[in-house]
């Protein structure tokens, strides 16, 4: 997996390359400022792009504004974003594609390197990965929508798919069944109105649906 790297900060930059490179990824472009972000999101090679938010020259929203311009030319380009803070604006309007590939993670909040390499292939392969800030932060300007209809432990059960765990993930972090997880999330299949497709990725979709401005 080829990867576009960007990250003002030298230091983590370096953490950040050796991590990915350890667990099997490449790293195409490692890059420190906007400018040459844009240019390395351009490369057909490139696969996928883990960037911070905030980069030269101003430290505003660089990072992402490039991501949402890149996924604009190329729609479900796989993007993680790590970010000291929740960008709403820009946070919803990289869901709003709702092609997923897509993960946006606190970084003083990724605790387990291999859990975040997962998260990055999870990414990759057209998933979402979500801190539970940034879902907590769309979901509060969200308007009313048919959602509403779904029970507070199917809420409780989207809310954990959104941050990419399994059902078994799931059922532990909620003590419940293994069935009990399944039961829910086929009940919101059902609400969403979420039949079974040939790519199964009715988890990918229940999650943009429910974050959707």
């Amino acid at each position: 997996m080829r990867l576009v790297l960007a990250e003002d900060s030298a230091l983590l930059r370096a953490g950040l390359t050796q991590l990915l490179e350890s667990r099997g990824f490449t790293i195409l472009h490692s890059v420190d400022h906007a400018d040459a972000l844009a240019e390395a999101l351009e490369d057909p090679e490139a696969e996928a792009a883990v960037l911070d938010v905030r980069m030269p020259p101003t430290f505003t929203d660089e990072g992402l504004r490039a991501a949402i311009t890149a996924r604009a030319s190329r729609p479900g380009f796989p993007v993680m974003v790590l970010s000291q803070y929740v960008e709403a604006l820009y946070a919803r309007e990289l869901l709003a594609s709702g092609t997923g590939a897509v993960g946006y993670l606190l970084k003083d909040r990724v605790a387990d390197v291999a859990e975040f390499a997962e998260g990055v292939r999870r990414v990759a392969a057209g998933g979402t990965v979500l801190d539970p800030e940034v879902v907590a932060t769309v979901l509060a300007r969200r308007r009313e929508e048919p959602l509403d209809r779904l029970t507070p432990r199917e809420r409780e059960v989207l809310a954990q798919m959104a941050q990419g765990r399994s059902n078994a993930a799931i059922a532990q972090q909620l003590s419940v069944t293994d069935k009990a997880v399944a039961k829910h999330i086929n009940a919101i299949f059902t609400k969403l109105d979420l039949p079974v497709d040939e790519d199964d990725h009715r988890r990918v979709r229940a999650v943009l649906a429910w974050l959707r401005v």
